[in-house]
Formats: C-alpha cells, sequence, structure tokens
C-alpha cells in the first residue's frame, strides 16, 4: 500500500508565463489524499491557468515549467487521459444529447460489462439523490443536481486526484453551502488530494485546508502548513515561519 506522500498530488518549481511575463513566483505544493487546498487571487493571477497545466489542457500561448506528480508519476510525461485528473467547472458541462445516467455513464473506464456499468450508475445516483433521474435530459436538471451529476460522473472515472475551477459560483447562497459540503464530503472519503479555485472566502472557509493567496508572491494562509511554496529548502520559504491567521468563524 502506498503512503500518503506517495498519493499526494505534489507541484515542484513550476512557472507559468504568458508572452514572457511570470504570472506568479515558482510555486511549490503538496497535497495530501484527503486533503482540499483553496487557491485565491486577483483575477489573471493564473489560478486557473496553474489547475489546466495539471491536467495538461493548457493552452499554446502560455509557457510552463516544473514537475506535477501524482501517486509518484510525473504527469506532464503523460497524455491527458492518462492523468487520472478529475476536474468542475463553473459550469457543469453535462452533455445535452445524453441522458444524465449516460452522462455518468460517459465517466465509466472502458471494460466493464453492461450490468457492472448499469450497477455503478445507478448507485452514482441514489448517492447523489437523482434516483429516477436517469432517464431525464440535463437540462431539465436544478442547478444543485448538475454540480452532483457532474462530479458522479467525475468519480466515476475513478480519479487520483480533484481539482474545482470555481464549481459553485452560479449557485445561490444557500445552494453553494450544501453543494459544497456535498463535494468536500466526496473528496474526502475517497481520501483525492483536491485543490480549489475560488474567489469566495466562504469556500475556502468550508473547505478546511490551507489557503493560498496566489499573487507575484504566493503565501500561505493556512494553520495547517501541509501546502510548501516557493523553494522548500530555503528556510525564508518555510510555511512554518508564515503567522496563523484565525480562521472565519
Amino acid at each position: 500500500m502506498k503512503s500518503a506522500t506517495e498519493q499526494a498530488l505534489v507541484l515542484t518549481d513550476i512557472h507559468i508565463r504568458l508572452h514572457n511575463r511570470p504570472l506568479f513566483t515558482p510555486l511549490n505544493l503538496t497535497i495530501h489524499p484527503g486533503e482540499v487546498v483553496t487557491l485565491m487571487g486577483p483575477s489573471g493571477c493564473g489560478k486557473s491557468t496553474l489547475l489546466n497545466y495539471i491536467c495538461g489542457t493548457l493552452p499554446s500561448a502560455f509557457q510552463a515549467e516544473g514537475s506535477a506528480r501524482l501517486g509518484g508519476r510525473e504527469l506532464m510525461d503523460l497524455p491527458v487521459e492518462r492523468r487520472r485528473v478529475g476536474i468542475l467547472f463553473q459550469d457543469a458541462l453535462l452533455f445535452p444529447h445524453l441522458t444524465v445516467a449516460e452522462n455518468l455513464a460517459f465517466g465509466l473506464q472502458s471494460g466493464h460489462s453492461r450490468q457492472t456499468r448499469r450497477f455503478r450508475v445507478e448507485t452514482a445516483l441514489l448517492d447523489a439523490g437523482l434516483e429516477g433521474l436517469g432517464g431525464r435530459d440535463p437540462a431539465t436538471l436544478s442547478a444543485g443536481e448538475r454540480v452532483r451529476a457532474a462530479l458522479m460522473r467525475t468519480l466515476l472515472a475513478e480519479p487520483a486526484a480533484l481539482l474545482l475551477d470555481e464549481p459553485f459560483s452560479k449557485l445561490d447562497t444557500e445552494l453553494r453551502a450544501r453543494m459544497r459540503t456535498f463535494v468536500f464530503e466526496h473528496a474526502r472519503q475517497r481520501r483525492l488530494p483536491t485543490l480549489l479555485v475560488t474567489h469566495d472566502p466562504a469556500d475556502a472557509t468550508d473547505a478546511g485546508g490551507p489557503i493560498i493567496e496566489l499573487d507575484q508572491r504566493p503565501t500561505v494562509n493556512a494553520a495547517n502548513p501541509a501546502a510548501t511554496l516557493a523553494n522548500p529548502e530555503n528556510p525564508e520559504n518555510d510555511p512554518r515561519s508564515v503567522p496563523n491567521v484565525p480562521r472565519r468563524p
């Protein structure tokens, strides 16, 4: 069995530039299994671009360097489909030409029997509180139902890490709180190292892990020093030297 460190998502010395302009200072970060690290910062500082780099979908206009390792594997050496990185966006992005159940089944890896595929989809629908809705057109689902369906499709693909690119931003306040609980609980239950991009401090508070303010000089804002920024061998950048900031009540 792999140790927690071996199952972690480890980012090492990542640089991303646009037109030769650095978006942020070199980034080093370790996200342990079941931990949710929150990435915050102004628009244009490179938060979503970093997720694209990890996934392998970075647009050609950007120049990037650095290592991303997941479960001991170097992701930069792998094509997108072999990285085992799941991602949720602001929009659920369910396929409009497929039913809800067919959308979930799309996430399953090949090789399963028809009976197994049906069982896993039905189990996922039940787990998400979507039982009886498998035959529906995704357009008929509520906003919260679409988020849950999108998460289940992502989890059925059996990712080894989860990236969240402001998936709650278009929800109202009450629904947003419920969906945060739903997504974070599933990430922790599956021991997925999870990286959340958001502008909402409430998202970061509910995530319960380290908070990184990504700017020209990233810093950690968390009692949990699991996130290591800049050069981890430089004592001046040791996150243990960053004062703890009280969490939001």
